[in-house]
């Protein structure tokens, strides 16, 4: 059980996390989005936008971890960044069912897409670069969401959160939180906002159960990864299933997220058995 000690957040110190976290989200998407455009428009065959933001996050990640001054906020730094170890059973077996919930998740973004007739996620038309500064510019877009959001959401939020509320609670208020930026990019329409609602519990619970966000990160950067190449670049050729009966994909895609949903569910079941026994959980706060 969590304990109120010296070190369990003001109510005041939770606000500003959650402040830092949505700024941190939306100046890093915004100090990515310039450095893109500026690098598509003078030099797209040299991804030195990769390079400059590559560079950027590490200097925010030594920061926000505990390095450099003031001396004052080292250790609290490190604390809520939450960047524990975490052996590497423990790490694939997250991450396994992280990505079980990701192919569910996968499915549910399909069925939705047909159902409701949203527009999906429209990419930038990058076929006129070259093939190196498409991928870099993927992997790099993909890495930027995941970490940004992972250190400031489950990271310095979450943590902060987990020291005055019970765990559900602490890993929904971010959930609610995030969906602000979450419908500025991606628009105000239910369906999404669910299905990123779902995409943020399951991080959190990765967060909690594990106690770090280096698990969170991959699966965020790689289930990023699967829906840029295989998911969101279908989404205008689906048809929705108000022109006509549903066919047999409509119904394929909805097997895979139910049942990579239970699958999912069992594996971070057996991730909470594991990390229980080795002790984890919210030992940040103990």
């Amino acid at each position: 059980m969590q304990s109120k000690d010296d070190r369990t957040p003001s109510l005041k110190s939770v606000v500003l996390m959650g402040l830092l976290a949505l700024g941190l989200t939306v100046f890093a998407g915004g100090v990515w989005t310039a450095l893109l455009v500026g690098n598509l428009s003078l030099s797209p065959g040299i991804p030195w936008s990769v390079v400059v933001m590559g560079l950027l996050l590490w200097l925010v990640w030594e920061y926000l971890g505990g390095r450099w001054r003031p001396k004052s906020t080292q250790a609290v730094r490190r604390r809520y960044l939450r960047s524990n170890p975490v052996s590497f059973g423990t790490f694939i077996w997250t991450f396994v069912a992280g990505m079980l919930a990701v192919s569910a998740l996968a499915g549910l973004w399909i069925v939705m897409v047909q159902l409701t007739n949203m527009k999906g996620n429209l990419l930038p038309e990058f076929s006129r670069y070259p093939i190196v500064t498409v991928l870099l510019v993927v992997v790099m877009a993909s890495v930027v969401s995941s970490l940004a959001e992972e250190v400031g959401f489950r990271g310095y939020f979450q943590s902060s959160l987990e020291g005055r509320f019970r765990v559900p609670i602490a890993i929904l208020i971010p959930c609610l939180v995030i969906a602000v930026p979450h419908a500025l990019t991606q628009g105000f329409n239910w369906p999404v906002l669910v299905f990123y609602l779902l995409v943020d519990v399951m991080l959190g619970v990765s967060a909690y159960l594990t106690n770090s966000i280096l698990p969170g990160i991959a699966i965020h950067s790689v289930g990023l990864l699967v829906f840029f190449a295989l998911v969101w670049p279908f989404d205008p050729t689906r048809i929705g299933i108000s022109s006509g009966r549903a066919d047999g994909w409509f119904w394929l895609h909805m097997a895979q997220a139910v049942t990579f949903a239970l699958l999912g569910l069992l594996a971070f079941a057996y991730v909470a058995r594991r990390t229980k026994h080795q002790g984890l959980g919210n030992s940040h706060i103990d």
